[in-house]
């Protein structure tokens, strides 16, 4: 098992799931190896709420014995995932990372979790998050920030943070996080991963605590854009279909120069710019697209997700205000101070990005940009220096992702190098709306080019 343990967290679903179809490993010994990497782990790293240490096990067994006979619910079956801990699974509580919901049991599965068990998944344990995925560093949280395993002085990313260490520290192979304004790309792009946000409402959120009706998505954290392909095809009920590696000569990438590159960290324009040089002379055309009216994402994005928050949590700030965490607590309360005429006119804004990231992509096979501004914030930071320049933490973090829930076009980040320091760097690929297969298909052909081992 220690052989085992020391690799699994370079092991993709795909290569473990062909290793279990051939009876080279169990399920058994994939779930024992991930519980014994959480026992060694997790102490440190903070990245479980809850473990499912007894039902994993027999999951695991059972998925073991219908293999054996011949019973094969897909790719899936027989692997260990994590859930972020706003997913409904029976019979445990759904936590949300807050004391407001700490007597919270849930009556029934989450919609994906329903998916997930009948693929025969063996599901480990619930994931640490930015308390209701309000937050981008994983730092507001009931139970005390996850910590990024290239450094632990360092965040994960947020909101989905233990969900991306669970995954990067080999604690599972897979996880199913939420992104509301980036909170699947910003932590797998923190902790050197593949992070998948699919176009709205391509996977149901029933059974998950909502944050923003109009923004929240569902998605996977993995090692490999297959293993994103995989998991996106289960939890939307499609069929499997092959993800092999096409030649990347002619397809063209639209680099939105004109905002999202002007305010990035050396190294992450260092590392982006050599990632559109492989590009280019492996044959992709690269050119400058524009978004006109991106100065005015924050505001929109503001008004739409504060005002939608305040809204579910309306009730609960009432009657137990005192349960959040305070910074949590603070933005909620903020949302009740939008006006409804600046909601609605925020909507319209909406509409338009989506118009203009429509038109970035018309003569495209998808839109190339970093994941995030900077690499993994250290813990307890407010700001972070840029050049000359001061930022806001949570402002710089989302200022790359944030659009693409706005518009609902399919998102997905890659690793594509690293710091100097060993922190992961990422890049991101936007696809057609509403296309995310097209996307992933994209992505496959230019994982060679892009991804870059942060190991």
């Amino acid at each position: 098992m220690d052989t085992i343990g020391t690799t699994l967290n370079k092991q993709t679903i795909s290569t473990i799931s062909r290793q279990l179809r051939t009876h080279k490993l169990t399920s058994q010994l994939i779930t024992e190896t991930c519980l014994e990497q959480i026992s060694l782990k997790d102490k440190t790293l903070n990245a479980f709420i809850t473990v499912f240490a007894d039902e994993a096990l027999q999951q695991a067994c059972e998925a073991d014995r219908e293999l054996k006979a011949g019973l094969d619910r897909g790719p899936l079956h027989g692997i260990p995932l994590s859930l972020k801990d706003l997913i409904d699974v029976r019979g445990t509580p759904t936590t949300a990372a807050s004391r407001v919901r700490e007597d919270h049991v849930a009556t029934a599965d989450a919609n994906i979790v329903t998916r997930l068990r009948k693929a025969g998944t063996v599901l480990i344990g619930k994931c640490n998050l930015h308390e209701f995925a309000l937050g981008t560093t994983n730092e507001d949280s009931a139970y005390g920030p996850a910590k990024n395993p290239f450094d632990l002085n360092r965040s994960p990313g947020g909101s989905s943070g233990g969900s991306a260490v669970s995954v990067a520290a080999g604690m599972s192979l897979g996880s199913i996080g939420t992104d509301t304004g980036g909170s699947i790309r910003i932590p797998s792009a923190a902790c050197g991963l593949v992070g998948l946000k699919p176009a709205y409402q391509e996977i149901s959120m029933d059974g998950i605590v909502p944050l923003s009706h109009t923004l929240d998505h569902a998605g996977p954290l993995c090692h490999s854009v297959e293993d994103a392909s995989i998991i996106y095809r289960f939890l939307c009920g499609m069929p499997e279909t092959s993800l092999d590696a096409k030649p990347v000569h002619g397809l063209r990438l639209g680099v939105p120069r004109t905002y999202f590159l002007s305010l990035l960290d050396t190294q992450v324009a260092a590392s982006f710019e050599a990632t559109c040089d492989r590009l280019a002379q492996a044959g992709v055309i690269l050119e400058d697209v524009n978004v006109p009216h991106a100065n005015d994402i924050v505001g929109i994005y503001t008004n739409i997700i504060l005002s939608e928050a305040a809204t579910h949590h309306a009730q609960e700030l009432k009657t137990r205000a005192s349960d959040y965490t305070t910074p949590v607590r603070v933005r909620l309360e903020l949302g009740n101070d939008i006006l409804e005429k600046d909601y609605v006119k925020a909507l319209h804004g909406q509409k338009t990005l989506r118009q203009e990231v429509d038109a970035a992509l018309n003569n495209c096979n998808g839109l190339l940009l970093p994941t995030v501004a900077v690499p993994a914030t250290v813990l307890g930071a407010n700001t972070v220096q840029i050049g000359s320049s001061e930022e806001s933490i949570r402002k710089i973090t989302l200022r790359l992702t944030q659009l693409f829930n706005l518009t609902g076009h399919p998102a997905l980040t890659m690793p594509c190098g690293q710091t100097i320091e060993g922190l992961p760097i990422g890049a991101q690929l936007v696809g057609p709306a509403g296309r995310t297969g097209e996307l992933l298909q994209l992505a496959r052909n230019l994982e060679g080019y892009i991804s870059r081992s942060n190991a």
